[in-house]
């Protein structure tokens, strides 16, 4: 949450000349909601059924730039989707995050004490990032121009050459 997979994403798809997709989008636009409504009104395990399904079709329906949402590993059958392809955990510390932040109620998940609750979540998933992914970027400290550099020389990404 916060880590910048949205910008930093946006900013790769750009430099690789490819369609950016974010699944929390998706599932916005599919449920004409918030997902912050959807764990409110229908809870937790209701929107990580719907978000597994936004995974896998968007796994299917893209071959750009594909941002996930945070809990999304939570999933064995996504994480086994994920297996295989360019996977970047970009991580950052709950300072970081805070700054970032504010880590603030419109998040559900962190509705009470943000920065003890981000903490867990991040001890309770870190592992899980950490088996899918390709690459662990840190972003602390960085500008997303430097995060998305870092990516593309991490998971060794060919940007576009010109036409000759």
């Amino acid at each position: 949450m916060g880590v910048g997979k949205s910008t930093v994403g946006r900013l790769l798809a750009e430099r690789l000349a490819v369609g950016y997709r974010d699944t929390d989008d998706d599932i916005v636009a599919a449920r004409g909601r918030s997902i912050a409504e959807i764990f409110v009104d229908e809870g937790e395990a209701a929107f990580r059924a719907v978000e597994k399904g936004a995974v896998r079709a968007a796994l299917d329906g893209h071959d750009g730039v594909l941002a996930l949402g945070g809990g999304a590993i939570l999933d064995a059958d996504t994480r086994a989707l994920l297996a295989g392809k360019p996977v970047v955990y970009l991580s950052m510390d709950v300072e970081e995050a805070v700054k970032r932040t504010g880590l603030n109620a419109a998040r559900p998940l962190l509705a009470v004490n943000p920065p003890k609750r981000w903490r867990e979540l991040m001890e309770a998933r870190r592992q899980l990032y950490e088996e899918v992914a390709t690459a662990v970027v840190a972003t602390d400290g960085r500008t997303p121009e430097e995060v998305t550099q870092v990516v593309v020389n991490a998971v060794e990404l060919r940007e576009p050459r010109p036409l000759a």
